[in-house]
C-alpha cells in the first residue's frame, strides 16, 4: 500500500480548533466510519449502528442516530487535531489485512469475500493496481519491435496510453478532434453534467483529482482529461484533427494498416496492436424530418453546441428530452424568450440533492487535509452503483402493470412521489410520466431545486407531446396543426449508440468485415473488447459494456486485460492473439439469456437500450465483481496465438 508521502499539510498545521470541528461536520459520516477505522482500529467506531434508507432506485445506507454521528465527528476532529501536532506529514494508511472491514464498516454492509479485490482496487491506495506487472524481463528487440495505435484521446484512450507509456510499450494515440476528452470536449451545451458521481467518474490514479462538485460540469469533467494528459505528458504522443476511416489486417506481417486522415491528408500507418477507444457516445444522431433543410434560423446537435451562440431573448425549440435534453432545458429557459420543448418519450427522474451545486468549501478542506479521504470517498462513490443491479433483475412472479419487481415498485413510487410533488397538476404529471419501468431507459438525475419540471411550468417554457409534424421556413408545425414560430433548433435526439466502431471501415482476417461478423444480430464481443478473426484488436467501451460497473474501472479492466494479452505476445514472440470463435458465441449467449431478464428488455421503451433485433447491442448483464472477475486477468484458454 502507498504511504500519502509530499511536503507536510501546511493548511492543516495552520488551522485552528474550530476550522477542524467545523470541517468534519461536513464528512460523510459512512466515509469517516471506514476511514477512521482503517486509520486507528478504533472499535468505537466500529460499533457504530446503521440503517438502510431509499433513494431512487437504490438502497442506501447511512448512520441510524446523530448520536454516533456526532461520536464520529468527535473522533475525526481529534484525529486531525492529533496528526496536527504531529506535523501532518507523512502517514500510513494502516495495516492491509485491516482494509476488509474498513470497506465493509463504509460500505454498511457485508462485502463477499470474493468480491473484496474490486473493492480494495477501486479504493486507490495504489494508484497503479490496474497497470501492467511484467512477468518477465521482455526481449529488447521485440518491445522496440512492438506498436500500438490508440483510438480516440477521451477517458479510455487517455488511460490506455498512460498504461502503455508506464509499460514501455510504443504507442500513437489517434484523435479525431482538436483536444483531448472525446465526449467532453465534444458535449459543451449548457446545463451538461456527468450523471455519474465525480469521485467516481476518476481513474486509480486521479484519486486526489481536486473535484470540486459532487456531479461535476462539462468543463470542470474537460479539465480532469487535461490533467491527464499534462500530469503524464502524453500530447506529444497525440495525432490531433485526424480521423482513423478504416483499417485492414495484415496476416503476413501481423500488423494493421490504419487510414486516417488529418490536415496533411490521407496517410496509412502500421501498428502491431489497435485499442479503439472511440466510445460510444460520440456520433450524433439526427433526425431526418421533413422540411428541415428549409428552417431559416440555425440549426445544430447538442454536441455540436456552436460558441459563438448567443440565445438570448429567442425562441429556440429542443427536440428530444433523454439525458441531454432534460439538462438543458431548464438552463435555457433562464435566458431565453420562449423554449418550446418536444417531447416523444419522458423520462424516470431521480432526485439528487445538490447535484447542480458545488461540495461545499469543507469538505474539499478534508479532501486536502484528511488523510486519504478521497479514497474513502472515491470507495462510497463507485460501491454505491453497484446497488442498482437489484433494481435491473425482473422478477417473473412479480404482478404489476407498471413495474418488474418490489424493487423496481419502490423505484418507480420514488419517482412518482417526486413528480405528483413538483408539479401538482394532474394533466402535466401524466404528460411526464413515462411508459415504461423504471430502468427500462436510461434515467436522469435532477436536482430537487431546480430542474426541467420546474422549467416547464415557466410561462416562457412550452411542451409539446403531439409529435412533429414537418419543419418549415419559419419554425416547426406540431401533429396537432399547431405552428410553433422558432429563431432556433437544437437537436437533444442522441447518439447512434448501437452503431459500434461507426464510421471506421474494419476488415480482418481472410477479408471479414466488422459489418459482416456483425450482421446477424448487431455488435457483439467477447468480454466487450475482442471480436474473433480481427486479432491484435480490443475495444473500449465495447459492446454490451454498459453495466453496473463504474465506467472509468471498466476502462481500466479492459486496458490491463489488453496489455496481459499484448505482454504474451511480446514475451511468447508471438505475432497475434484472438479469441476463439466458440467462446466468442457461449459468452454472448450468456450475455444475451441474461440480458432478457433485465428492465431494458421490456417492449415498453423506445431507446438505444434494446434493438429491433431483439437484443441490446450496449447493456451487460453483469455485476461490477462479475466483470471484474472475467477481465481481471485474460483467460488464455478462450484465445488462439499465431
Amino acid at each position: 500500500m502507498a504511504t500519502r508521502e509530499g511536503e507536510p499539510r501546511k493548511e492543516l498545521l495552520d488551522a485552528s480548533d474550530e476550522t477542524i470541528e467545523d470541517a468534519v461536520r461536513y464528512a460523510d459520516p459512512m466515509v469517516l466510519r471506514g476511514l477512521l477505522y482503517q486509520l486507528t482500529g478504533d472499535e468505537e467506531v466500529a460499533a457504530t449502528k446503521v440503517k438502510t434508507v431509499s433513494a431512487g432506485a437504490l438502497d442506501t445506507q447511512v448512520l441510524s442516530c446523530d448520536e454516533d454521528i456526532a461520536l464520529l465527528q468527535h473522533k475525526a476532529a481529534q484525529f486531525l487535531k492529533t496528526y496536527r501536532v504531529a506535523g501532518a506529514g507523512d502517514i500510513e494508511p494502516g495495516p492491509a489485512e485491516r482494509l476488509p472491514v474498513s470497506l465493509i464498516l463504509a460500505a454498511g454492509q457485508e462485502i463477499p469475500e470474493e468480491d473484496m479485490g474490486l473493492w480494495l482496487e477501486d479504493l486507490a491506495l495504489d494508484p497503479w493496481a490496474r497497470a501492467l506487472q511484467w512477468q518477465a524481463l521482455p526481449p529488447r528487440q521485440r518491445l522496440e519491435d512492438f506498436h500500438v495505435t490508440v483510438i480516440g484521446a477521451g477517458m479510455g484512450g487517455l488511460n490506455a496510453a498512460v498504461q502503455l507509456k508506464r509499460a514501455g510499450i510504443a504507442y500513437t494515440v489517434i484523435e479525431k478532434n482538436a483536444d483531448v476528452g472525446g465526449t467532453w470536449w465534444e458535449n459543451r451545451y449548457p446545463g451538461c453534467r456527468v450523471d455519474s458521481p465525480s469521485r467516481a467518474y476518476t481513474h486509480l490514479y486521479g484519486v486526489d483529482f481536486g473535484h470540486p462538485y459532487p456531479f461535476s460540469p462539462a468543463e470542470k469533467n474537460a479539465e480532469y482529461f487535461d490533467w491527464v494528459a499534462d500530469e503524464f505528458d502524453l500530447r506529444t504522443d497525440i495525432v490531433f484533427d485526424t480521423e482513423v476511416r478504416a483499417m485492414e489486417w495484415d496476416e503476413d506481417s501481423g500488423t494493421w494498416a490504419i487510414h486516417a486522415a488529418g490536415p496533411q491528408g490521407e496517410r496509412t500507418l502500421r501498428s502491431t496492436a489497435v485499442i479503439s477507444a472511440v466510445g460510444f457516445l460520440n456520433r450524433p444522431n439526427v433526425p431526418q424530418i421533413e422540411g428541415a433543410e428549409e428552417f431559416a434560423g440555425p440549426s445544430w446537435h447538442t454536441a455540436r453546441w456552436p460558441g459563438e451562440s448567443d440565445l438570448a431573448g429567442k425562441r429556440v425549440a429542443v427536440i428530444g428530452t433523454g439525458c441531454t435534453g432534460y439538462q438543458l432545458v431548464p438552463e435555457l429557459a433562464l435566458d431565453a424568450g420562449h423554449v418550446t420543448v418536444f417531447q416523444r418519450t419522458p423520462q424516470w427522474l431521480f432526485e439528487v440533492p445538490g447535484y447542480r451545486s458545488p461540495f461545499p468549501e469543507q469538505v474539499t478542506w478534508l479532501d486536502r487535509n484528511l488523510p486519504y479521504h478521497t479514497n474513502f470517498m472515491r470507495f462510497r462513490s463507485t460501491y454505491a452503483t453497484n446497488g442498482l443491479a437489484k433494481a435491473t433483475e425482473i422478477d417473473p412472479d412479480f404482478d404489476d402493470p407498471h413495474a418488474l419487481s418490489a424493487v423496481n415498485r419502490a423505484a418507480r413510487d420514488n419517482a412518482m412521489a417526486f413528480l405528483e410533488r413538483k408539479l401538482g397538476d394532474p394533466e402535466l404529471v401524466e404528460k411526464m410520466t413515462p411508459p415504461h419501468p423504471v430502468l427500462a431507459a436510461r434515467p436522469v438525475l435532477v436536482d430537487p431545486e431546480y430542474s426541467v419540471l420546474d422549467a416547464i411550468q415557466r410561462d416562457n417554457v412550452t411542451l409539446v407531446t403531439d409529435g412533429i409534424r414537418r419543419i418549415s421556413r419559419t419554425g416547426i408545425e406540431a401533429n396537432d396543426g399547431t405552428q410553433h414560430d422558432l429563431d432556433a433548433i437544437v437537436y437533444a435526439t442522441g447518439f447512434r449508440a448501437r452503431d459500434y466502431l461507426f464510421p471506421m471501415k474494419i476488415t480482418g482476417r481472410g477479408g471479414l468485415t466488422l459489418e459482416e461478423l456483425w450482421s446477424e444480430g448487431g455488435a457483439r464481443a467477447y468480454k466487450g473488447c475482442m471480436m474473433p478473426g480481427f486479432p491484435n484488436l480490443w475495444t473500449i467501451y465495447g459492446p454490451n459494456t454498459s453495466s453496473m460497473l463504474n465506467i472509468p474501472t471498466y476502462h481500466e479492466l479492459i486496458t490491463v486485460h489488453a496489455l496481459e494479452c499484448i505482454e504474451r505476445l511480446i514475451l511468447d514472440g508471438k505475432k497475434a492473439i484472438t479469441v476463439k470463435e466458440e467462446q466468442y458465441w457461449q459468452f454472448n449467449e450468456e450475455v444475451d439469456r441474461r440480458n432478457r431478464s433485465k428492465t431494458w428488455s421490456d417492449p415498453r421503451a423506445r431507446n438505444y437500450y434494446w434493438t429491433e433485433l431483439d437484443r441490446t447491442a450496449t447493456q451487460g448483464p453483469f455485476s461490477g465483481p462479475e466483470v471484474w472477475r472475467f477481465l481481471r486477468h485474460p483467460n488464455f484458454a478462450d484465445l488462439e496465438f499465431r
